[in-house]
């Protein structure tokens, strides 16, 4: 059963979409493989490690951030790689940034170790299968968004270098989910002090992540947070993801404590 939650974030991802790209959101929104590998990395994760959410919410989180970020680069006249290299269209490469950021974490339902790896692995046959609804016997395509989708998945954690714009919507997108809410049921069944509290504690302290047009560059970031703790998400987590995405070049960064004036890292 989806939670309401899952369900709202499904209906405002729907609406962002139209063509192929509606069709790839909508095919995994109804697959129950996907339903099932979603909430079992979530119980590993949570239940299992003692980490934050990275089930269904925070992997269809990272997906409408990406989206956002996405139709933010499109408003700017940014192509894509797949168009730029002539290999496909924008609406491929949104195809591939859906389905990426959708799966990325499914791995976790093995290991939170190489999880982007095991991720890959359980999503193959997945991705597969809905590139073949979209793209019928178009195998030149299929192989194309297929590599594109599984570099975004591959390279979401940071520690693989990637070249496309594609993938690195996927990692910021995924960086950029750390509101106070994704650590809330860790916080809540968890008492003894255990590796990996800080994400946790510092997570809680993010009241919002707002992305919107910047002022200069297409994307402008804001972080806000209630306590200083808070700087911890930025400096370890999204920074680093965002330095190591090519998307870097076109992002404002800001954080800040609410009522405070606000640090600009980029």
């Amino acid at each position: 059963m989806k939670s309401k939650k899952e369900m709202e974030l499904e209906k405002v991802i729907i609406s962002k979409l139209e063509n192929k790209s509606l069709l790839a959101a909508k095919i995994l929104f109804m697959d129950k493989e996907v339903e099932f590998l979603m909430n079992h990395s979530n119980n590993v994760s949570i239940k299992r490690l003692g980490f934050n959410d990275h089930g269904p919410v925070h992997m269809k989180r990272a997906c409408l951030n990406s989206l956002i970020m996405f139709e933010l680069l499109t408003q700017a006249k940014i192509k894509f790689n797949l168009e730029k290299e002539g290999v496909g269209s924008a609406e491929d490469s949104r195809v591939s940034v859906i389905i990426a950021s959708l799966l990325h974490d499914i791995g976790m339902s093995v290991s939170r170790e190489n999880h982007e790896i095991y991720s890959s692995i359980l999503g193959i046959n997945i991705i597969d299968r809905t590139l073949k609804s979209i793209y019928q016997d178009d195998l030149e395509k299929i192989v194309i968004v297929r590599s594109t989708i599984l570099e975004g998945i591959i390279g979401h954690m940071a520690t693989k270098i990637i070249n496309s714009l594609e993938a690195g919507l996927v990692l910021i997108g995924d960086g950029c989910d750390m509101e106070k809410g994704r650590a809330r049921i860790t916080s809540m069944i968890q008492r003894k002090p255990r590796v990996g509290d800080m994400h946790k504690y510092s997570a809680s302290a993010i009241q919002t992540v707002k992305i919107e047009k910047g002022n200069v560059k297409p994307i402008r970031i804001t972080v806000l947070m209630r306590e200083s703790v808070g700087f911890f998400q930025i400096e370890e987590v999204l920074f680093p993801k965002i330095i190591s995405s090519p998307v870097k070049e076109y992002i404002e960064l800001f954080a800040g404590v609410i009522g405070e004036e606000l640090l600009q890292y980029l």
